[in-house]
């Protein structure tokens, strides 16, 4: 019998870069904590998108389900403040039940949105982002990366240039009012999350791990029939590189495999290369934060380390 030490009016925070088993410890811990799962993976969010996302199997689900999962159609963008009304009314629900509000995942925005607030941002524009996406069209996004490397260094140091979405964004941001971004966002936040929270890092101590596990789950997601996922969304007609949920990692590429962009073997290099900056950034923006406690997530020993820190017992 496991019996975890109450928690009042917290959350836990799992988080990590991508492919490092934080799904594993998420089911661990509500299995054996008396904790419930949210979702914070900003692709995992989305319908029909299962493999590319590592959604987790119905026999995970079976075992910890997870809420704010597999609800959103692709063609209907799902956005930070969305997940924050979303996550609040969870976490409350989770916590009048009696239970441990665990949410996991890796987008790292998400978990800064809901813990410290989102700023209160002038509303998408059209007519502006029109003019915006023309440039990317005629330019290319990476010379409007450029673009926001002089009109805000500091907030364009933390956006890959092959981000269309968050550069938009920002350059939308800036022609609406003339600031700098970065000093929007700083001037403007509020909504908090009212919650004590612990957060929870499960990442591999060596890179090379990392990068082992990023190159063997792609391989695995194109034999669980990735490639025949991305064809059955573009079937649908209503979906395109342009809408937000393509943009995801793997799926961006195996569509541009299918427009016979590139060949298999370019796709699978170029997914897992795309993969692997997307955990470095992760890992970056994660290494800038405080309080935080580090796990490697590699086997049962440093499970039982993690139920070691919650205070856990166990009884035969």
């Amino acid at each position: 019998m496991v019996q975890a030490r109450p928690i009042s009016k917290s959350v836990v925070f799992i988080m990590g870069p991508t492919a490092s088993g934080k799904t594993r410890a998420a089911i661990h811990m509500a299995q054996n904590h008396g904790c419930e799962l949210i979702n914070a993976d900003a692709a995992q969010v989305y319908t029909q998108m299962n493999i590319g996302t590592a959604k987790p199997s119905k026999q995970e689900l079976d075992l910890a389900p997870h809420r704010l999962l597999d609800f959103v159609d692709p063609a209907n963008p799902y956005s930070a403040a969305q997940f924050c009304t979303d996550a609040q009314a969870q976490i409350e629900a989770i916590h009048e039940n009696g239970k441990q509000p665990v949410l996991v995942g890796g987008s790292m925005f998400y978990f800064r949105a809901l813990e410290q607030g989102l700023s209160a941002l002038p509303a998408a524009d059209p007519q502006t982002r029109g003019q915006i996406e023309q440039q990317a069209r005629d330019l290319g996004w990476p010379a409007l990366h450029q673009l926001l490397c002089r009109i805000d260094p500091d907030l364009a140091s933390r956006i890959d240039p092959n981000d269309p979405q968050r550069i938009q964004r920002a350059l939308e941001i800036h022609q609406l009012t003339g600031k700098q971004p970065s000093l929007v966002f700083a001037q403007h936040m509020s909504r908090p999350m009212p919650y004590r929270a612990t957060k929870i890092v499960i990442a591999p101590y060596a890179r090379s791990q990392l990068h082992q596990r990023i190159s063997q789950r792609f391989r695995q997601m194109l034999e669980a029939g990735l490639i025949e996922e991305v064809e059955a969304l573009r079937r649908r007609g209503d979906l395109s590189l342009d809408t937000p949920a393509m943009r995801t990692v793997g799926y961006r590429q195996v569509w541009q495999f299918l427009d016979n962009e590139f060949d298999h073997k370019q796709m699978t290099e170029r997914a897992i290369a795309a993969t692997r900056q997307l955990a470095k950034r992760q890992l970056t923006w994660l290494r800038n934060q405080r309080g935080l406690v580090w796990f490697s997530g590699t086997g049962k020993l440093d499970l039982d380390t993690l139920d070691a820190y919650f205070g856990v017992e166990n009884e035969m």
